[in-house]
């Protein structure tokens, strides 16, 4: 049996799941305590993406209060080593938009922070999720390319990974382009043309 969410009254909250109570029957769902975690209140109906894990001893469900949070929990379980309680805590820790920076620029320090995440971890989740990442967002920055940089640069890749996360954080393809254009320097890193576009457009 498969369960795409569930909408019912939350009745209590702890600290790693929540009862969640549907047509008079009580869920306990493990869940991380994210932002949309601490503003949903009690008695209330909400409603709750889930992930049923089934192994031999126990069936766990799994739930978070946006589609944004059950994805990064799903990518997170496709990496080696990686179960639902580590998944959880990065869920609990980082927003998806942010994990996703993290990821495509090789941001292990920012994983690491994470409860019960260590150096080697972070580098796996990196090193196995940085190129399907790449690839889910490579259309993100539009079909005209990369607004005026001479395709001779060779920086193709390097500028495509900015464009996508500064779409991953909510920007728009134009405004990412343009932002990353007007950053850009052969000599820099991803993370830094990132820095320096998210800085100029906070100033704007």
């Amino acid at each position: 049996m498969m369960f795409a969410y569930l909408k019912g009254i939350l009745k209590k909250k702890m600290a790693d799941c929540i009862i969640l109570e549907v047509a008079g029957v009580g869920y306990l769902v493990y869940t991380a305590p994210t932002p949309l975690y601490h503003q949903s209140e009690l008695e209330k109906e909400v409603k709750v993406f889930t992930f049923l894990n089934v192994r031999d001893d126990r069936i766990c469900l799994y739930g978070f209060f946006c589609e944004e949070e059950l994805k990064m929990f799903e990518q997170l379980l496709t990496v080696s080593g990686v179960g639902p309680k580590a998944a959880l805590s990065l869920v609990g820790s980082i927003p998806p938009t942010q994990f996703a920076l993290a990821v495509l620029t090789d941001d292990a320090d920012r994983l690491v922070k994470a409860p019960g995440i260590g150096k080697k971890t972070a580098q796996r989740i990196i090193l196995e999720l940085k190129d399907k990442l790449k690839k889910e967002y490579k259309d993100m920055s539009g079909p005209d390319g990369l607004m005026g940089i001479p395709a001779e640069s060779g920086d193709e890749a390097k500028l495509s990974e900015a464009v996508s996360a500064l779409i991953m954080l909510g920007y728009t393809s134009s405004e990412a382009n343009r932002a990353v254009a007007a950053a850009y320097s052969k000599d820099k890193t991803v993370e830094s043309i990132v820095r320096d576009a998210l800085k100029a457009m906070l100033q704007q």
